[in-house]
């Protein structure tokens, strides 16, 4: 059985544990989770997979809505059983490219409007479980052409994020060729690597403004945005939350 549910997170951290399958996504603001020692962030770009039964803790940052879908293995078939054992055989954080965010906004507007029905959340619910299972486990993610070295990638975005990064020269650094590298990059991380460059920047962008007192046009600089006003306008998009929401969250 497969129920979906709109949720706001609160700032203070919960723990608990249940015996259902779980997976969380934003429809705004972010949020952190730990599933059995593991932890990552829920954001726009990034879901969570929460086994039945692991140990869990979560709190929202801010503002927030997660759209989370709670699966029960009982009455299933053989088919969705075998999925759901894939999927969350263990804690995932899978990013989400901009066709899952689509596709994810397009069961927001539905079940916001008719989410008393619910053939239509087990239908929407099963589509996105679907959609994510065929990134994470369709035949494209046994096409890599080798594996990428991330830490160096990380590495080198980190120390040039306050400046423009092309793709031909993360392929260099890469040591591939340009069109093999964004195949590979996307079959290895689920973003293309603007996505993951933007992704990086806004990471850091939101860290400065929790963690400092510089002024958003310098943060804007140094994470790589071309205006304050341009790095207004992605946190509003992929984050659904202001600089000025992020920087007063606790």
């Amino acid at each position: 059985m497969l129920k979906a549910r709109f949720m706001r997170l609160e700032d203070q951290a919960t723990e608990h544990a249940h015996d259902y399958h779980q997976l969380v996504m934003s429809v705004s603001g972010r949020a952190e989770f730990e599933v059995n020692g593991r932890g990552g962030e829920v954001c726009r770009m990034r879901a969570c997979l929460v086994p039945g039964d692991a140990e869990h803790q979560f709190a929202g940052m801010g503002d927030n809505r997660m759209l989370i879908l709670d699966l029960n293995e009982q009455d299933m078939s053989a088919e969705d059983l075998e999925l759901l054992g894939r999927l969350f055989d263990s804690p995932r954080f899978p990013a989400l490219d901009a066709d899952f965010q689509n596709l994810l906004n397009y069961a927001d507007a539905e079940l916001t409007r008719y989410g008393s029905d619910p053939l239509l959340s087990r239908a929407l619910g099963g589509v996105l479980i679907r959609a994510l299972h065929l990134r994470l486990f369709g035949e494209h993610t046994r096409r890599k052409v080798g594996p990428l070295d991330l830490g160096r990638l990380d590495a080198y975005i980190g120390q040039h994020l306050g400046r423009r990064i092309s793709v031909a020269e993360l392929a260099q650094v890469a040591c591939v060729s340009p069109s093999h590298f964004h195949v590979q990059f996307k079959d290895c991380v689920g973003l293309t690597p603007h996505q993951y460059l933007l992704k990086a920047r806004l990471d850091r962008a939101a860290r400065l403004l929790r963690e400092s007192p510089l002024p958003l046009v310098r943060i804007a600089e140094e994470c790589g945005f071309s205006s304050q006003s341009a790095l207004t306008t992605a946190m509003r998009r992929y984050l659904g939350l202001t600089p000025k929401r992020v920087r007063g969250a606790p």
